[in-house]
């Protein structure tokens, strides 16, 4: 077990957390004391507004609404009707950032991870910061970091597609 990731931690840009994040590990406690645990191999970043695969690119609705508030809070969504894609809100209040959790080790794909971990829509707007039920953990795992394109956003225009905001474990 390593140390608890602190408020600190997503209080920063979303281009610093994301490949922060991989290498960490998200635990799921369920209501039986089960520990579910995942290291996380991949992430994506969504920085603002301007961002036109953010879904902050339209402002402020009442679905990102969690996107411009406190960092640390979990913001879920169902992708396509079926698939809850689970992201961490980071940076500073009413500056729209997130990090969409891509993968986990053992658990290729944002949708595969999410079952697996149990986690769905009701855990949008909880806060992963002093829970007793979900958060995450930093055993001091440092994998080397390869950058990619972000995946399924084709509708965001060439250079929103394009940019290099997708962190991979790039093994050892």
């Amino acid at each position: 077990m390593g140390r608890r990731i602190d408020a600190e931690f997503f209080h920063r840009d979303v281009l610093e957390v994301a490949p922060d994040l991989v290498g960490k590990i998200l635990v799921h406690r369920l209501p039986d004391g089960t520990e579910l645990r995942e290291r996380i191999a991949e992430t994506e970043a969504y920085r603002g507004e301007e961002d036109k695969g953010c879904h902050a690119s339209k402002g402020r609705t009442k679905r990102t609404e969690l996107l411009y508030g406190r960092s640390g809070v979990i913001y879920v969504y169902l992708c396509y009707g079926m698939h809850w894609l689970m992201n961490v809100i980071t940076g500073e209040t009413d500056q729209p950032q997130g990090v969409l959790l891509r993968a986990g080790e053992n658990f290729g794909g944002p949708a595969k991870l999410t079952k697996k971990m149990k986690i769905d829509g009701s855990f949008n707007g909880r806060s992963l910061l002093g829970s007793e039920e979900i958060w995450f953990e930093d055993d001091g795992a440092r994998p080397r970091i390869r950058t990619a394109p972000r995946v399924g956003i084709d509708y965001a225009g060439e250079v929103w597609k394009n940019i290099e905001w997708r962190f991979i474990a790039d093994g050892e």
